[in-house]
């Protein structure tokens, strides 16, 4: 199946918005049905240098392109709480610390990003930092975890003036735990697509110098993130968002409904 978008804008558009798309190239991108055998070849181009991906598709499920909302639960399994006993995340001084401390003491809000240079993540990190008074208010931390390096997460901390704390997870130990969808089909999709435009136009950027940092381009970029509200105890998960393609937000007073409520 191939993706295309061709969105039609007027003269009075912010033509900058349409760069992404042109630069990924979505209208030479073709997605075959969801395999877990499927490689694709992909150039991206950056400003000054052009990058040849070749990446393996896998943990895609077969809705990821159906611009459907992501998967919420009540609740994780028992499988992946005990999976996240043994993940450790790193705080911007480089300080290693079980995920689950995150939770242990406290109920806690914690998003899980794409990766630090994304234009989605950013959005994210302004679409929880406005619900931030609420959460105080209800004693419920929030936090942002991302995959990639402690550099990464801290060159993210400056750059949105995030509010809450920030965490990064060099291994994607939690992604796995958590089971978080990857996959080029899952990044790449008409809803996604039409979102960037949106950002763009609201001044959102993607920083490339962050996404084509070798942690990011190693793992092809194409990891999804979610969130959850956790705590306190170490295995108490009381709500699950799997976002199923790039941009899947979740409605924020399902998630305020979870921590503060």
């Amino acid at each position: 199946m191939a993706t295309c978008l061709s969105p039609t804008l007027s003269p009075k558009t912010n033509l900058t918005a349409t760069r992404v798309l042109t630069t990924l190239s979505y209208r030479t991108l073709s997605l075959s049905p969801p395999s877990p055998s499927l490689n694709l070849n992909l150039n991206l181009k950056h400003p000054n240098q052009t990058f040849n991906f070749s990446a393996r598709q896998s943990h895609v499920i077969a809705s990821a392109v159906s611009g459907s909302a992501g998967i919420e639960t009540s609740s994780a399994s028992e499988d992946s709480t005990s999976l996240l006993d043994t993940v450790k995340v790193f705080d911007l001084n480089g300080n290693g610390i079980p995920i689950s401390e995150l939770w242990k003491d406290r109920k806690a809000v914690v998003a899980f990003a794409r990766h630090f240079g994304c234009v989605f993540c950013r959005k994210r990190a302004d679409y929880l930092a406005s619900k931030k008074d609420i959460m105080d208010a209800s004693g419920a931390a929030l936090v942002i975890i991302g995959p990639g390096s402690v550099e990464q997460a801290r060159a993210f901390s400056e750059q949105t003036k995030f509010k809450g704390e920030v965490y990064a997870d060099p291994n994607h130990s939690s992604y796995e735990a958590l089971e978080f969808v990857s996959g080029v089909s899952t990044t790449f999709t008409p809803k996604a697509g039409l979102k960037i435009i949106q950002l763009y136009m609201e001044g959102y950027r993607q920083d490339w110098k962050l996404s084509f940092e070798r942690d990011t381009v190693n793992r092809g970029g194409w990891q999804q993130g979610g969130i959850i509200v956790a705590g306190p105890g170490k295995s108490n998960i009381s709500y699950i968002h799997k976002d199923k393609e790039a941009g899947d937000d979740p409605d924020i007073e399902d998630i305020l409904k979870a921590c503060c409520s």
